[in-house]
């Protein structure tokens, strides 16, 4: 293969790339990180901002090079016959790589031209140490962040890795066409502290291949002494029915606003921190037929379009997108799908598996919210609220809307429960010996409670807590669990908190009615809520149960 074929392969390798980043159907990015204007700004295009962190640029070219790979096998895996592909290098990411033997480039030529044009790509690398003042800011505690702009595309290695999810946008991975990557680089740093920096520079478009080069136009540090990720806060309205909620919900209790003008929030779920990303929450817009990704820094991105449907009467839906979302003990997330009429697992490569859709032969009507026991099993309501005409909607297949079962091997899907005309929020006791489940249903405002048998089936199911009476329209919806056995429930004019007894302890009332929750961040002691149009936190005293 000559130098041609190799160059217009190697373009249709990138160009299908940087497809699935940008048409992804999870890939589009509405927010990058906020915090405001910045408490200090080293420009590392200049000699002077260089030198306040210590720091020298490097430079490299990239070659396109052979190699030895696999074609595809039965496992969708290179795992195939031999084959021929191509790499590039070097592969320079790594924290302790060395470009001792690098060029070594001044700031101000940073937006030199560079590489060879057409197909083509670089390196800059740079190593940075924190100083103890910048300015009249002192340095310790700040959160960094890196903004840097490439022409065309870039990815961002720190500290030798490139931390990314499915779907994310921008950040380390690629952003757009000349656009900004910005992303938070440190937190909490403390003078002397030293980070690598190692960007990836990408021509493009690639499909058109232009006769032009590299360069960066822009490259800064932005260090945040308070970062505010909020959007407003205001005090917690709390209603305080027993002494023992002082335990749960603090005197001082804020809600804060994190996100807004969504049509409808649902079904969050806090997808813990790794060795190679920072814990983020997930939550779904039903009515949008959207699942969005919010992080700690406040970013807001897409990360699944047509999250629960994707059929040609679509419009006859009100909420055809998913709603309830969790993770199996693997960490792969479960969607319940309202308009596809079945719950699906989305693998590590970002495929789904249908883990149930029919009882009996007849499709579900629209699962709804969804909880793991332990032992792997699933649970999950089934009301037809997803459905466009709901109980009278001619789609409905099942006479019930049941409380189902999917064994650990996902095998069997079982009815455990049909007695509910709603079903909808569920949770376990801390000890799985009980489990609970709400009804929506504005004349029936009940949380039933069952014993679990070792077969996972469900046992002795009594109302555990009524509240048809209490004033306000809303049914129940979502319901969670904390580490102590309180139960926090979408109730009429807020949140409910119930004691394991059943004692009605308070109700948190908010700006916008809560609908779901999550429990998130690192001690799991945030409750994140799901509220109409906006997404909110607030901070309580007991860390919650998750998956």
């Amino acid at each position: 293969m000559n130098n041609r074929q190799r160059t217009l392969c190697f373009s249709i390798l990138l160009t299908l790339i940087l497809s699935l980043a940008f048409l992804n159907a999870e890939g589009q990015s509405i927010q990058d990180p906020p915090f405001g204007r910045p408490d200090a700004v080293v420009d590392l295009a200049s000699r002077e901002g260089v030198q306040v962190v210590n720091g020298q640029w490097r430079y490299h070219d990239v070659r396109i090079v052979d190699t030895d790979s696999r074609t595809v096998g039965p496992d969708l895996k290179p795992s195939g016959a031999p084959s021929k592909t191509y790499d590039y290098a070097p592969h320079a990411g790594a924290a302790d790589f060395d470009d001792s033997q690098w060029e070594a480039i001044d700031a101000t030529t940073l937006d030199q031209r560079r590489s060879t044009a057409k197909v083509c790509f670089n390196w800059y690398r740079i190593n940075i140490t924190i100083p103890e003042r910048i300015a009249n800011l002192e340095t310790a505690g700040s959160t960094v962040a890196l903004e840097i702009v490439i022409d065309d595309y870039a990815e961002v290695w720190v500290d030798g890795k490139m931390p990314r999810v499915l779907g994310q946008p921008g950040g380390p991975v690629i952003k757009g066409f000349n656009a900004p990557n910005r992303l938070i680089i440190a937190r909490h740093v403390k003078p002397g502290e030293r980070i690598q920096l190692a960007v990836f520079g990408i021509n493009g478009p690639i499909s058109y291949s232009p006769q032009n080069f590299i360069w960066i136009k822009s490259a800064t540090l932005d260090f945040y002494k308070s970062p505010k990720v909020a959007i407003d806060d205001t005090p917690a309205q709390v209603l305080r029915k027993d002494p023992a909620l002082d335990e749960i919900v603090p005197g001082d209790a804020k809600i804060e606003k994190l996100a807004g003008g969504f049509l409808f929030t649902e079904g969050p779920i806090w997808v813990p921190r790794t060795e190679d990303t920072d814990g983020y929450l997930l939550f779904s817009d039903p009515n949008n037929n959207l699942i969005y990704r919010w992080t700690q820094d406040g970013q807001l991105s897409i990360f699944m379009t047509k999250s629960g449907y994707r059929g040609v009467d679509i419009g006859e839906y009100g909420q055809p997108g998913s709603n309830g979302l969790t993770l199996d003990k693997q960490g792969r997330l479960t969607i319940n799908q309202h308009g596809n009429r079945r719950v699906v697992r989305m693998e590590k490569n970002g495929q789904l598996t249908v883990l149930a859709d029919r009882y009996e032969g007849k499709r579900l009507n629209s699962p709804n919210d969804l909880v793991y026991k332990s032992d792997g099993a699933l649970y999950f309501t089934d009301p037809p609220f997803g459905l466009p005409k709901f109980f009278d909607d001619p789609r409905k297949e099942l006479p019930y809307s049941g409380v189902f079962r999917v064994s650990p091997d996902g095998k069997i899907v079982q009815l455990l429960t049909n007695e509910l005309s709603g079903p909808n929020g569920l949770a376990f006791s801390p000890d799985e010996k009980y489990f609970y489940v709400d009804n929506w249903d504005e004349k029936k405002k009940i949380i039933m409670r069952y014993e679990v048998n070792p077969d996972g089936t469900l046992s002795n199911g009594k109302v555990f807590f009524d509240m048809t009476s209490a004033e306000g329209k809303d049914a129940l919806d979502g319901m969670k669990i904390d580490q102590k056995g309180n139960l926090y429930v979408s109730g009429p004019s807020g949140l409910w908190i119930i004691s394991p007894e059943g004692k009605h302890l308070g109700t948190i009332v908010g700006p916008e009615h809560p609908h779901n929750f999550a429990w998130g961040d690192d001690d799991g002691k945030t409750l994140y809520l799901c509220a109409k149009t906006g997404l909110y936190r607030i901070r309580l005293n007991i860390p919650g149960i998750r998956p």
